[in-house]
């Protein structure tokens, strides 16, 4: 039962910011103001000031979102976007790629270095133009059209490209999905029982709205018990991975797979890691690095985006001087969801283990899509969620809430408790009088 609470007004600009390279290099710059837009195409630059007004001015706690450094937006659109580099460092369709092979083997080098990898163990591929391609490439590097994939339930937090029906990916393959027990956990015993009754090829750990820890040693070792590769994506934890407050995956997996818009820093974009050293690789004799690179390129893009791929450089050079960002990252997620809890709110799993949780609105009188309306209109984006055994994605019954881009901000623990009794007032005390 929901306790009404005192109204209390939030001024957007009151929250503090934090003072360190991050912050500044987010914050200290005017979000680009358009200015040869202008003059050519007014219609256009007039929708896009309007965009970045809204950004500037919207607490943004959609957890699959973060603010893109002022230095990532300069490389996107810089010159870097004018050349066709087909291929990787070394064998290039085209010449004039010195420059640009740099640029790719820099990004490589730090992309290894975040998660204290070598790279005799481990090769990383940082072409895959989204996280979805990525983990398609993943797939047909090893897996034949029909084979099984074993992975998260859509509505339990796992992702579409993870085998859902309405991705191309559930189209192509059969997909077995594994879900969540009572108290939110996933259900590793339901896990193992379908992975030896199914015999899947692939099993993929990793989700899109899961506010738990990832057991990927149990996962991993289920995984070998019957001969599948393990392909761990990590696209919404791989930041609080690289600084430890969150499970490191890459001991238990044949395959690793991040975006990096969401907490490395980077532009709209993913990195795909392969182990040298898969167990399962090594009994088929076949070279999972080779095999991932060819279905990145030729087999699902064309040319890379040279200016992505310095974008992604620059991110994880950030990622890397920021550790202290991702435990503050954690904290506001813990403060914001015990705060809520407070006022009555229904914590989904009753707690969260990253950036991320759940908050069931069903008990307000409202679904999750009437509950990111309301929001919306006070300025707060946090988006509608399944949580396990709903219907319909459109009128789901919870609210998914992460701390990325407020972190980014500059917000802190004290902030997340005026925003909690901001959220409180929208959807209880406004709707209920």
């Amino acid at each position: 039962m929901l306790i009404r609470a005192k109204t209390i007004p939030i001024n957007r600009d009151c929250f503090s910011l934090q003072n360190n390279l991050l912050i500044s290099a987010i914050l200290n710059y005017d979000c680009l103001m358009f200015k040869t837009l202008k003059k050519k195409d007014r219609i256009l630059s007039s929708l896009a000031e309007k965009e970045v007004k809204r950004q500037k001015n919207t607490i943004d706690l959609i957890a699959s979102e973060n603010i893109a450094p002022q230095g990532v937006l300069e490389l996107l659109g810089s010159e870097l976007t004018n050349k066709y580099s087909e291929g990787y460092p070394g064998k290039r369709y085209y010449p004039g790629n010195v420059y640009y092979d740099q640029i790719e083997e820099l990004a490589k080098k730090r992309a290894l270095k975040i998660f204290r990898l070598s790279s005799r163990n481990w090769h990383v591929n940082v072409q895959a133009y989204s996280g979805a391609v990525a983990n398609l490439a993943v797939y047909l590097s090893v897996l034949k059209p029909g084979e099984t994939i074993l992975s998260m339930n859509l509505t339990a937090g796992g992702h579409l490209s993870h085998g859902s029906k309405v991705s191309f990916t559930g189209k192509l393959f059969n997909v077995v999905h594994y879900g969540v027990d009572k108290n939110y956990d996933i259900d590793y015993g339901e896990l193992e029982k379908l992975a030896r009754k199914h015999k899947p090829k692939m099993i993929i750990s990793g989700a899109s709205a899961y506010p738990k820890k990832i057991n990927f040693e149990k996962i991993g070792k289920i995984a070998k018990k019957v001969s599948a590769y393990h392909l761990a994506d990590i696209s919404h934890y791989a930041g609080l991975v690289s600084a430890g407050y969150y499970p490191y995956p890459f001991k238990f997996s044949d395959f690793v797979m991040t975006t990096t818009h969401k907490s490395l820093f980077g532009p709209r974009a993913a990195l795909i890691y392969i182990s040298k050293n898969s167990s399962l690789a090594k009994k088929e004799k076949i070279d999972l690095p080779l095999l991932v690179d060819k279905a990145v390129f030729p087999g699902l893009q064309g040319g890379p985006h040279n200016n992505t791929i310095a974008a992604i450089a620059h991110g994880l050079w950030l990622t890397a001087k920021n550790k202290k960002y991702y435990r503050q990252v954690v904290r506001n997620a813990k403060v914001l969801c015990a705060e809520m809890k407070k006022m009555g709110f229904v914590v989904v799993g009753g707690k969260t283990e990253s950036h991320l949780f759940l908050v069931n609105v069903l008990g307000l009188g409202m679904n999750g899509f009437e509950a990111e309306k309301m929001l919306e209109k006070e300025g707060i984006l946090a988006n509608r969620n399944t949580v396990f055994g709903d219907i319909s994605p459109f009128k789901p019954s919870a609210i998914r809430i992460g701390t990325y881009a407020v972190t980014s901000k500059g917000m802190k623990e004290k902030d997340m408790k005026k925003l909690a009794k901001k959220i409180y007032n929208v959807l209880v005390v406004c709707r209920h009088g």
